[in-house]
């Protein structure tokens, strides 16, 4: 019987934490429109709420039994649409150079290859690793710095420093986790294939 309870959290799709993770959903095309208008502050509390909710919805997820399918597949849409739409708004502004923007939508596109391989092969795409997380974070952090860099005086200078750090190490840590990725599919085939 408790098992069966179970389930039917983890399959409910109107819990707190999916209204989290949706409200940050909803939040994406906003925080973009007020990137582009030079809405710094708005933005900033955009993403600041953001990042609250993240942390939020996954806590109060294992802490009241409510981990879902849906929230799995909302938690990292949602980062992953604040990372590119961030992306997007700051190499607009010119703060973010194009390279760099290559190089991080480069690995998502190399993401997206792995997904379509798993499913190929009956598997569900593979659970974020430590270093994903990791990754994010490091990013979620360089980004507002970033945006702070853009004006003049000591704090945009100080800004710019640690965005700049935060933005290599999450770089550098967002290419390793997707390498891992690539390995963990390759074996995974790999064995398929060995079976067949």
């Amino acid at each position: 019987m408790e098992v069966q309870e179970t389930r039917v959290q983890t399959d409910r799709v109107l819990t707190i934490p999916n209204i989290l993770s949706m409200a940050r959903l909803v939040g994406v095309p906003l925080f973009l429109w007020l990137i582009l208008q030079k809405h710094d502050g708005w933005a900033l509390l955009v993403l600041a709420l953001s990042g609250v909710s993240d942390y939020l919805d996954g806590k109060l997820a294992r802490r009241w039994n409510q981990i879902s399918s849906l929230g799995r597949l909302l938690d990292p849409a949602a980062d992953r649409l604040y990372i590119l739409s961030t992306l997007f708004g700051l190499t607009w502004r010119e703060i973010l150079p194009l390279w760099l923007t290559a190089a991080l939508i480069a690995r998502e596109a190399m993401l997206l290859v792995m997904v379509w391989i798993l499913r190929r092969h009956g598997y569900p795409p593979p659970q974020v690793n430590f270093l994903g997380k990791a990754a994010t974070f490091n990013l979620m952090y360089a980004f507002p710095l970033l945006l702070l860099s853009d004006g003049h005086g000591w704090l945009p200078s100080l800004a710019a420093i640690f965005g700049w750090a935060f933005a290599g190490w999450g770089t550098t840590l967002y290419w390793w986790a997707g390498i891992l990725y690539v390995v963990q599919v390759r074996r995974l085939v790999k064995a398929d294939a060995t079976a067949d």
